[in-house]
C-alpha cells in the first residue's frame, strides 16, 4: 500500500514537470527499507511510462520544441550511461549521503529563485505606486 501512494504523489509530481524521481527517490528512501542503488534504478524504471505519457500530452498541447528535446535526448542518455557508471563506485550510504547533498542543492537554489522573484515583484510594484 506504500509503493501505491508514494507512486500516485511521485506520478503526480512528475505530472506537475517538477521532478516526480526526485520525490519518489525520497519517499522510497524514507519509507521503505531499499537499497540505494535499487531505489535509484526502480525511478529509472518509474520513469519510462510516466514520460510517455507527459511526452504523449505535451505533443498533443504543443509545447515541445522539438530541436532542443532532440539535443537534450542526447546529452541525457550520454549522462545517463556516465552516472550509472559512477553510482556503481560508491556504496550505499555514501549514494544517499550525495543524494542528499543534491537535495539540499536543489532546495537552497528553489528557495534563491523564490526570493530573487520575491524581491523583483515587490521592485516592479513600488515603481508602479
Amino acid at each position: 500500500m506504500v509503493e501505491v501512494v508514494i507512486g500516485t504523489i511521485s506520478g503526480m509530481v512528475a505530472a506537475l514537470g517538477m521532478g516526480g524521481g526526485t520525490i519518489l527517490i525520497l519517499l522510497l528512501g524514507i519509507f521503505t527499507k531499499l537499497n540505494q542503488h535499487v531505489i535509484q534504478a526502480t525511478n529509472l524504471v518509474f520513469f519510462i511510462p510516466t514520460s510517455i505519457v507527459a511526452i504523449i500530452m505535451n505533443i498533443k498541447n504543443k509545447k515541445i520544441n522539438y530541436k532542443n528535446a532532440i539535443t537534450i535526448i542526447i546529452s541525457g542518455i550520454i549522462g545517463a550511461i556516465v552516472g550509472c557508471q559512477i553510482s556503481f563506485k560508491f556504496n550505499n550510504t555514501k549514494l544517499k549521503k550525495l543524494f542528499g547533498i543534491f537535495l539540499l542543492a536543489i532546495a537552497i537554489f528553489e528557495i534563491y529563485e523564490i526570493y530573487t522573484s520575491y524581491r523583483k515583484d515587490r521592485k516592479a510594484n513600488t515603481k508602479n505606486k
